[in-house]
């Protein structure tokens, strides 16, 4: 069949491939069943289902490379697949084809602790390589929502960042080098194994955040620093979100460098509160939070920032700031921030937009951003990454018919997006394009740009077989 947006035609699976497969993998690791298929069907990107034909379930690059040559040579597509915690719809097989999971592909194959690395295979979950290096006293900072279930090649995906990106950098900043299987079945590395790299172009930096439309990850070098054995969390409440999205900004102005600062809407942390069935009191007056994180090594430090922190909060007119005294509340609060974007789903369907702007311009984002929903009838849950300006605009659609949501929410998204364009950011910042996003992308992106990127998906993949659908 004829697919117009890659303009290319892709083979259906008969038994001659599903036995080719089997004979590779053995038949455990070839997934037909349609119920067993179900699973791999959608991911954490709304209410979108699309089944794939077969999914295989490789151990190692070899497998892979002999699965994408036969792929390539048949003009069979491919749709790489993480954890299926994604937020933009990179995993879905939006053409059916094969789907390739890494759940066998879990190892740890090295920790260096005198060279501060870590090889890593792509099924390896983000929490318990932080976990592992930790006990070592070392770092890899990235951490998004979902680190206890999300696998470091779908990281790698779609650069994932998380709260402490805003101190330590997203993903991009701790890979060093890639083993990565091209659609042809050809094996690369992408760099060298070394904290510089000058020796032409780029291919680590092109790979990371691609999702998956380039190549497959198979094993990822990373770098790793010091664990940062101190810190304090702080919960700021303010009776204005205006005044919380200004109070960023001079936080950083007053001299002080937290390791988080997340905007969170009183309702994102009552949705979460209900949805962990946990107790959390939301004064009347208070209409915003900023959850504050200072680390570090020294505790005198620490504590001489946190008390530079208060003075710079009370003067940006907070109303109260609250320190979690131990290591219960602090989980207690962390668990109420990562719960936020799977509670605003919960008995709703919901779109989640990944808006980004510089810092400063936080406060017209936010309050422009209310301003469209109100235009159109919407509730909005926001929260996010406020450091590093990235807001999370969850768009619940409550009672709307689909009609209503399938059309006029596209035009208040857009009004979003040209916002955030307007103010010097742009339309993802840490969840990729995907699925969902791409007939947004030529708003942020000139048409020179977009060909370019076009071009060098052709390079990578001339039969178009790898994730097709998806950025384009």
């Amino acid at each position: 069949m004829l697919h117009n947006d890659c303009k290319m035609t892709y083979k259906q699976l008969d038994e001659q491939d599903i036995t080719f497969f089997q004979n590779i993998l053995s038949a455990a690791y070839v997934i037909t069943r349609q119920d067993d298929l179900e699973k791999y069907a959608h991911d954490a990107t709304e209410n979108l289902f699309f089944y794939p034909a077969v999914v295989l379930l490789p151990g190692n690059t070899s497998e892979i490379a002999t699965i994408m040559r036969y792929c390539n040579s048949q003009q069979i597509c491919v749709t790489p697949r993480g954890a299926g915690t994604g937020l933009s719809g990179a995993a879905l097989p939006v053409y059916g084809g094969v789907v390739m999971g890494f759940q066998r592909m879990n190892n740890i194959l090295k920790i260096d602790t005198e060279n501060f690395q870590a090889i890593v295979e792509p099924g390896v979950i983000n929490e318990v390589l932080q976990k592992e290096v930790m006990q070592l006293g070392l770092f890899y900072p990235p951490d998004p929502a979902s680190k206890g279930s999300c696998f470091m090649g779908g990281n790698i995906a779609h650069c994932s960042g998380g709260p402490r990106a805003l101190k330590y950098g997203t993903t991009r900043d701790y890979v060093l080098n890639l083993e990565v299987v091209l659609p042809s079945g050809d094996i690369i590395w992408t760099g060298a194994n070394t904290l510089k790299y000058s020796s032409g172009y780029n291919f680590t930096h092109l790979i990371i955040g691609s999702e998956g439309t380039l190549g497959i990850v198979t094993k990822i070098v990373l770098k790793l620093i010091h664990y940062p054995v101190q810190n304090n969390l702080l919960l700021a409440s303010f009776a204005s979100p205006i005044d919380a999205c200004k109070a960023v900004s001079s936080i950083f102005m007053g001299g002080c460098s937290p390791s988080v600062c997340e905007f969170v809407e009183p309702l994102a942390f009552r949705l979460a509160a209900e949805y962990l069935r946990v107790t959390f009191e939301i004064p009347k007056q208070v209409q915003a939070y900023l959850l504050i994180e200072i680390d570090g090594n020294e505790p005198d430090v620490i504590a001489k920032e946190c008390e530079k922190m208060y003075r710079i909060l009370n003067e940006m007119n907070c109303v109260e700031v609250l320190l979690a005294d131990n290591a219960a509340q602090k989980e207690h609060l962390w668990k109420l921030r990562r719960s936020i974007g799977e509670a605003s789903k919960k008995n709703n369907v919901y779109k989640e937009e990944d808006t980004v702007v510089p810092r400063a311009q936080l406060p017209e984002l936010f309050e422009g951003t209310k301003s469209i929903a109100a235009k159109y009838r919407l509730r909005t849950v926001c929260y996010g990454h406020a450091g590093d300006g990235n807001l999370h605009i969850n768009i619940l659609k409550d009672e709307h018919d689909d009609n209503y949501w399938n059309q006029e929410v596209k035009e208040a998204i857009k009004e979003i997006f040209q916002l955030c364009i307007s103010l010097g950011g742009t339309i993802s910042g840490e969840h990729g394009i995907g699925l969902v996003q791409k007939e947004y992308l030529p708003l942020a992106l000139s048409e020179i740009h977009l060909d370019l990127m076009r071009k060098v998906k052709q390079v990578f993949d001339p039969n178009m077989i790898l994730n097709p659908g998806k950025i384009f």
